[in-house]
């Protein structure tokens, strides 16, 4: 008794290399039957090892952790890992998240990205000159458990830039921080051990690239993969900024 086979499945992908010259963006389809459980991150390595081997794409850890994989799925920013080709039409479309520097094909660079937007917003936790201590044998500081629970929530932000592809002010605005931005000042917000005040935080992000610039579109929470709640604390440093600015 043969097995039912899957449905074909027509992935059409984005492809460009800004490396190679006079190479120019093209949609190339390919067919491939889909598995049970078949999630894009599987598609796309079944296509590069039996179909085309020079396709660009990224993974690491193939659960949802890393953000590597993160790329355009018919039009909306998601991680392919995380995919189900199930839930999707036999006819897929694929391409690069906007705004990051494209590596080739469906590969890009968020983490320069990243980067940047960290340092500019200074996201780790700040004491005051001398008042720092570093010992192994130093206890950890004590912190309300609810409390550990909120900064723990925002932490599990992983970087993949699906909030920044899905984000309108970002179009309109290049310095924008974006939800990713002001996810991390909340967190750091919330720590006690971070000895900032309200009005750093207002240096960072107290201004059109910041908080007043957000058109609260919430492109960026239906674009989360990891559903964090981006526009509560969006809405959280609004309203602690609008108090610092009516001062």
């Amino acid at each position: 008794m043969s097995e039912t086979k899957g449905r074909m499945l027509k992935v059409s992908i984005l492809r460009y290399d800004p490396n190679i010259k006079d190479d120019k963006p093209r949609m190339e389809t390919y067919e491939i039957e889909e598995a049970p459980g078949m999630t894009l991150f599987i598609a796309l390595n079944d296509i590069r090892q039996h179909q085309d081997n020079s396709l660009k794409f990224d993974f690491v850890c193939r659960a949802g952790i890393c953000g590597s994989c993160s790329m355009l799925v018919n039009g909306k920013p998601t991680l392919a890992c995380r995919a189900l080709t199930s839930k999707m039409d036999p006819e897929i479309s694929l391409a690069p998240l906007p705004v990051f520097e494209l590596i080739g094909d469906l590969s890009i660079n968020t983490g320069k990205w990243m980067s940047g937007m960290n340092e500019r917003l200074e996201t780790w936790i700040h004491k005051e000159e001398g008042k720092a201590e570093h010992s192994i044998d130093r206890l950890e500081e004590k912190m309300d458990p609810d409390l550990s629970d909120e900064i723990y929530e925002l932490d599990r932000c992983v970087e993949c830039g699906c909030c920044v592809a899905g984000c309108g002010t970002i179009v309109m605005r290049e310095n924008f921080v974006g939800a990713v931005g002001m996810n991390k000042i909340a967190r750091y917000s919330l720590d006690p051990r971070d000895e900032r005040t309200d009005d750093d935080y207002y240096d960072l992000v107290g201004d059109e690239d910041g908080v007043f610039g957000c058109m609260s579109l919430l492109g960026c929470e239906d674009s989360c993969p990891k559903d964090l709640p981006l526009q509560s604390k969006i809405a959280y440093l609004r309203r602690k900024m609008v108090s610092l600015k009516d001062k």
